[in-house]
């Protein structure tokens, strides 16, 4: 039993996405791994709305009730797995939206990517969202999980199909966090929570 705590995110909300899926398959994935406790956070559930805080997010002095609560889910794990799509060479604006809500509670964590699209597997959304992250003073981790083609990886129930490829490359991801993760944690304040 680890106490661990691994988000897994789920960064596109549109009607027909198939992000979900894939944020399934990773986190049974995590969960045999052993390496981390996993949460899924499903944006499109969560449903925040347009960045609406009137303080910058670094004061943590938080008016709504669904920042404080995505605050407290944030502040709560150890490391993240943000699952993205490719939007025009980028990645979704709901999850733009839901890191910016937030600042220290990101900080000093590390984060994988697993990303999905076409030919370009999402690999350009990672590569803004690493400019994005590392800005917060997340740690992304080298090792990710690239879809290519995405809407042909799943089966005719919506499944991930198996993929040893892609296996292998979710666990070498698991690794790298959670090794990532036990070299943080001592750095870390005992409680990383903002409240206000």
């Amino acid at each position: 039993m680890t106490d661990k705590q691994l988000a897994v995110i789920v960064g596109s909300v549109r009607p027909g996405r198939i992000g979900p899926a894939f944020a399934r398959w990773f986190a049974d994935r995590a969960r045999a791994h052993g390496g981390f406790e996993v949460v899924v956070h499903d944006l499109a559930e969560i449903n925040l709305p347009f960045h609406n805080e009137r303080a910058h997010p670094k004061t943590g002095l938080y008016e709504h009730a669904h920042t404080r609560a995505w605050s407290d889910a944030v502040a709560a794990a150890d490391a993240f797995v943000m699952v993205t799509p490719e939007y025009n060479y980028g990645y979704s604006a709901a999850l733009k939206n839901a890191i910016d809500y937030l600042n220290r509670e990101w900080a000093d964590k590390p984060v994988g990517f697993l990303s999905y699209g076409g030919i370009g597997a999402g690999t350009r959304a990672i590569q803004q969202l690493k400019q994005v992250v590392t800005t917060l003073r997340m740690i992304p981790v080298f090792e990710a999980v690239n879809i290519p083609f995405a809407a042909s990886r799943l089966d005719e129930h919506g499944n991930v199909k198996p993929d040893a490829e892609r296996d292998l490359a979710a666990s070498a991801m698991l690794d790298e966090l959670a090794r990532v993760t036990d070299k943080m944690r001592p750095a870390l304040a005992p409680n990383t929570a903002v409240t206000g």
